[in-house]
């Protein structure tokens, strides 16, 4: 064995979505605060990612985080999500599985009954609170940075589908929220490919129809997913975020249902305090509610506070011999999806 470099991550996952945490192996990406980071490995640099990411170390159903020392007083940890179009600002499901990480692993030390960890995100500062117990981190609560929606009802002529109604809105990155029962379709793990189809088709004619901008942050515009909304048959939440190129968040998805809760506080459908259940496409769930509001811009924001779990499964080291001819990997249809056109 001979490696020109090599990267030690911890493997866990956020009720049943793998966020694998980088802890060795990455000294620094350039950048004076983790958005500069970000947007260094979004537009200038990003075969980091792709090593990480793509075939034939990683696979298309999980993501990767970066730690770094924070930029920022009063963090604990900087983060960065990397998925398989590109660095992303936000995930709540990966920000559960670093916390579990930092705690478990002894990183950050963790304090019995409860932890508190701020970690820095290109979107915001997260406040993380953790259930500890005999040295196992429980479950972590979230309060997210501002959500809002941003354009709501818009309806949108798709190739192939007709005419569409979406909500556009931030939960840390932005979302297409589509109901489900448009297309008479249950959140179902048989029809996640159906569900991945219409998703896709829907987010190239977002993307063709809109410019999205956020109102304070620059370089968190444009849209990263779409997420199928509905009800279980209890009532209560129900989703399936859809990440390009084509695969469906297995967790019932953090930031997604942040932005959905801003959706539903724009409604007038939920108030501070009320607590729900989401549930995602394998029935794992979260509890999310709203813990406050502010201004965002002109957009009357919610602190989404979204509860999970986060378990670590294994102990994984990558690396790279100096002839293997892929160094940045590879992606394949069967596996990724084909909507490669949403890769950024």
């Amino acid at each position: 064995m001979r490696w020109k470099k090599s990267i030690q991550m911890i493997e866990a996952h956020a009720e049943g979505e793998v966020g694998r945490v980088v802890t060795s192996g990455v000294i620094n990406v350039p950048g004076g605060s983790m958005l500069e980071k970000m947007n260094f490995i979004n537009q200038v640099d990003d075969s980091l990612r792709r090593f990480l990411v793509f075939e034939p170390r990683g696979q298309a159903q999980m993501s990767t985080n970066l730690l770094f020392p924070p930029t920022v007083s009063g963090a604990d940890a900087g983060m960065i999500v990397l998925q398989g179009d590109k660095a992303h600002s936000m995930s709540g499901s990966n920000c559960i599985c670093t916390v579990t990480v930092l705690l478990e692993t002894g990183m950050i030390r963790m304090t019995e009954p409860e932890t508190i960890v701020v970690l820095e995100t290109p979107a915001g500062l997260v406040r993380a609170k953790a259930d500890c117990k005999d040295g196992k981190c429980l479950s972590v609560a979230l309060d997210m940075t501002p959500s809002f929606a941003y354009a709501t009802d818009v309806e949108l002529l798709v190739e192939d589908l007709g005419l569409v109604s979406v909500d556009i809105a931030f939960g840390g990155i932005f979302y297409g929220l589509i109901d489900v029962a448009q297309f008479n379709l249950d959140i179902i793990p048989e029809n996640a490919r159906a569900l991945v189809n219409i998703g896709t088709a829907i987010h190239r004619s977002i993307n063709k129809e809109m410019e999205i901008c956020h109102p304070e942050i620059n370089g968190l515009d444009g849209l990263s997913y779409t997420m199928f909304t509905g009800f279980n048959p209890n009532g209560e939440l129900k989703g399936a975020t859809v990440l390009p190129p084509g695969r469906i968040d297995r967790s019932p998805c953090g930031t997604g249902n942040a932005a959905r809760l801003a959706v539903m506080y724009e409604r007038g459908q939920i108030g501070i305090g009320t607590s729900l259940s989401a549930h995602s496409i394998i029935d794992s769930t979260f509890s999310v509610e709203i813990a406050g509001t502010k201004k965002v811009g002109d957009f009357h924001a919610v602190t989404p506070r979204i509860r999970g779990r986060g378990w670590i499964h294994g102990i994984h080291q990558v690396g790279l011999d100096p002839t293997d001819p892929y160094p940045f990997g590879f992606k394949v249809a069967d596996c990724w999806g084909d909507a490669f056109d949403l890769l950024k």
